[in-house]
């Protein structure tokens, strides 16, 4: 029986190992891709009104721009009260239905 047990044990710990290694693995893959998707920026002017934010920004990689100053929509009008003109921030942009569009904006650090 105390074997049995201790077999049991090392079932489930093994099966613990399977399940939280992997997910865990995948939740530092996602967070580290996201990461290098990441593009530094500078807000520009925020456009509460017409749900936009101009950013003069870095290489865009996902998207294959270089840097330049432009205006984007922003994916979430909420994501404009987080930021002012000024602000240093790191963001992801996408092309959503044929315009590009901010989806992440975050205060750099």
């Amino acid at each position: 029986m105390k074997h049995s047990l201790n077999y049991l044990a090392a079932a489930l710990i093994g099966a613990a190992a399977l399940t939280t290694g992997p997910v865990a693995h995948a939740q530092q893959a996602a967070a580290t891709a996201l990461n290098a998707a990441l593009t530094d920026g500078e807000i520009k002017k925020v456009d509460k009104d017409g749900g936009k934010v101009t950013i003069k920004h870095g290489d865009i990689k996902n998207l294959g721009m270089p840097g330049m100053t432009m205006v984007f929509r922003v994916q979430d009008p909420a994501m404009l009260d987080k930021v002012r003109d000024g602000d240093k921030v790191r963001f992801t942009a996408e092309k959503v239905n044929g315009a590009l569009m901010v989806t992440t904006i975050e205060q750099a650090k």
